[in-house]
């Protein structure tokens, strides 16, 4: 959890306003027992370790002194005036800020902490002065104490009257080695190993989990900060830790089961509808406003101004210009949506939240660290340094563009044929990572044997998981129009694809079909892919991922010609059980399936999906409460009944285009069962 820092100047203590209590929350005795279990639990908080164990141990020794007067206070049963119960409502909030900014520091980046160790200090020393206003104020003399409790509050008073704020030069002088550092990196200057352990020693980082550790609590917080400044700040100590781990404690084991695997594919997530283009659906990767004030993909909708249109694709008005507007808020939104569902955002396009130019240390600290690991791969064992590739390869933009600079790629190359699993997973994990990076897709394809290795490792890895990633590479290059031709193009990796389809586990199949689908927008690899089996993987992998399996169908069929729809004749009835089943995306892609083979089939297709019991009720339904797309498609299947029912088998492309008329219920077809 990010500490709250709020850089402003020594002030005055803040006056309370005592004055009357219409109706108390609580009774005085509920009231001083909140304060004694509050005081109690802050007493026994441990002071925080490494650094501020001062200013911490500092406000627990004070509260303590509280938790004795308390302690006394509640066994006198008193009833305190107005005034009293407003100072221990005040207190109480006081002590709540305390307990508040321990745990948040508790919980920090101490290397974060250390940076701000000006602001933090002056947040503790704002709590003790805040606490001692209350106590100015305090009418003590109404509380019939001892003389031992009354000695405890002035001896409490002055120390909070004479507190001041202060940094301990331990910390001061251990922020200062962490800054001469970081700016050494500026002038390339390799860090001293021991002053880097003695640095990492004081924190209290002493094994590579705890550094491993302090990267996720700094990754944190570069997601909080709003400011550029910050942001660089922590990349520079992200990149000072990674470096720090990597050479004092060398390439990481690799574990049997990695806690972490490569980017969920997007078929994982549940996208949220607002973050969809409504010409796609699919999730936007630049968002932009039109002057109607509809947001989407400008992809999507730059193709569709430049095919003609000038109207709105959502709200049929006319656009007044057409600039496009970049909205950055949701662009925003989504980067952090991808971030929490572990979807790297550099997947999305450049820009948003965390897409600065990286600052000049983190770049250093990155290739200092690739570099180590490179020199690594000739002296060590492969696997520990190719793991820590692939986990760096994962990170972030610069450490993929920083590995790829240094020639990592042909030597990861080599491991994909490797005998051993973990091996080929992380070598073609780590490629599979470095793919994210737009030019590092180039370098993959034009690197001596990297595509063959990924193809071999799809069709012939060592586990399903290999495969899978094999699969997600290919996913990842075809992004490339070039490429997607290219890759078509080879039968292996045609075959390899639908064989992963056909015979793999559910996670692996869904990375086929997602490659497979993408793969398919080029007209001239769908030829290949009906001829490999695409369309009979996909219908029988309907209920184990029906969206998936349905979009590749829709795809197939939409793109192919005869060959394809015929093919997907076995398939009318499931395609019609996935109108009634399915979630809105699968319905939309199973009636737009329908549709394109009804179009192109004729009559034989139409009087196969009338025979599905109950089709149109089904139909009916979707057109009343479907989507919008569904709905229109819907109401296409049910003229296409409604003619092949009066006997009407003359269809053209130019009636499916025509306005939509919706036959009345009385006039629906009843199809002999």
């Amino acid at each position: 959890m990010a500490v709250t820092l709020e850089v402003t100047p020594t002030r005055k203590r803040r006056p309370l306003v005592v004055g009357h209590l219409d109706s108390p929350n609580i009774s005085d005795t509920k009231l001083i027992r909140s304060l004694f279990f509050a005081s109690q639990e802050l007493s026994h908080m441990q002071p925080l370790r490494f650094i501020l164990r001062r200013n911490s141990q500092s406000i627990i020794r004070k509260v303590k002194v509280l938790a004795a007067v308390f302690d006394e206070l509640l066994r006198s049963h008193m009833v305190y005036s107005q005034s009293a119960q407003l100072c221990f409502e005040e207190m109480n909030i006081v002590m709540q800020r305390m307990k508040t900014l321990i745990e948040d520091c508790t919980r920090s980046s101490k290397l974060w902490l250390l940076l701000q160790i000006e602001n933090v200090s002056f947040s503790f020393h704002e709590l003790v002065t805040d606490l001692s206003t209350v106590l100015d104020i305090l009418p003590v003399n109404d509380f019939n104490l001892s003389e031992d409790a009354e000695d405890l509050i002035v001896l409490l008073k002055k120390q909070c009257s004479d507190s001041i704020q202060f940094v301990d030069p331990r910390d001061d002088d251990l922020r200062r080695k962490v800054t001469d550092t970081i700016d050494g990196i500026k002038h390339q200057i390799v860090p001293d190993q021991s002053k880097l352990i003695g640095i990492f020693v004081d924190l209290g980082l002493l094994d590579s989990a705890s550094l491993i550790e302090e990267i996720q609590r700094l990754e944190d917080e570069t997601h909080d900060q709003i400011d550029e400044r910050s942001r660089i700040a922590a990349a520079s100590l992200i990149g000072l830790v990674r470096y720090a781990n990597c050479v004092l404690y060398g390439p990481s084991t690799p574990s049997p089961h990695p806690d972490f695997r490569r980017h969920k594919s997007l078929s994982e997530a549940n996208i949220p509808a607002d973050f969809r283009c409504p010409i796609t659906l699919e999730l936007m990767r630049d968002p932009v406003v039109v002057s109607t004030g509809q947001t989407y993909d400008r992809e999507s909708i730059d193709l569709w101004i430049k095919s003609g249109h000038n109207t709105c694709p959502k709200t049929g008005q006319v656009l007044e210009h057409t600039n496009l507007i970049p909205n950055s808020a949701l662009k925003n939104l989504i980067v952090m949506w991808c971030r929490d569902q572990k979807i790297p955002f550099e997947i999305y396009g450049d820009g948003g939240v965390g897409s600065s130019t990286p600052c000049t240390e983190a770049v250093e600290f990155t290739r200092m660290m690739v570099s180590f690991l490179i020199d690594k791969l000739s002296v060590a064992e492969p696997n520990a340094v190719v793991f820590e590739l692939r986990a760096l390869a994962k990170s972030d933009s610069v450490a993929r563009a920083c590995i790829a600079e240094a020639g990592a790629i042909p030597k990861l190359v080599r491991y994909l044929g490797s005998d051993s699993p973990s091996l080929q997973i992380n070598a073609v994990t780590a490629i599979l990572n470095l793919s994210i990076l737009e030019q590092n897709k180039t370098r993959i394809m034009e690197t001596d044997g990297a595509l063959n290795g990924v193809i071999e490792v799809l069709r012939s890895g060592a586990t399903w998981e290999a495969k899978a990633n094999a699969a997600a590479t290919l996913f990842s290059l075809a992004s490339i129009s070039t490429y997607k031709r290219r890759l078509g193009r080879k039968v292996r990796v045609v075959t390899g694809l639908v064989d992963l389809a056909k015979q793999g586990p559910t996670s692996s199949k869904r990375d086929a079909f997602v490659a497979i689908l993408n793969l398919a927008a080029e007209r001239e690899n769908v030829g290949r892919f009906v001829e490999a089996g695409v369309v009979q993987a996909a219908g029988d992998a309907f209920r184990e991922l029906p969206e998936e399996a349905v979009s590749v169908v829709e795809a197939i069929v939409r793109k192919g010609g005869l060959m394809a729809v015929s093919a997907a004749f076995g398939l009318i009835r499931q395609l019609g059980e996935m109108m009634r089943e399915g979630g809105d995306t699968t319905k939309e892609s199973a009636a737009a399936t329908l549709v394109t083979m009804c179009r192109k089939g004729g009559s034989e297709l139409v009087a196969e999906m009338a025979t599905i019991p109950g089709i149109e009720r089904v139909i009916w339904e979707m057109i009343g409460t479907g989507t919008a797309r569904g709905g229109r498609k819907a109401a296409s299947l049910m003229r296409y009944l409604r003619r092949w029912a009066a006997g009407d088998t003359h269809e053209t492309a130019a009636t499916e285009t025509q306005s939509i008329v919706v036959p009345t219920p009385s006039r629906i077809f009843n199809p002999v069962l």
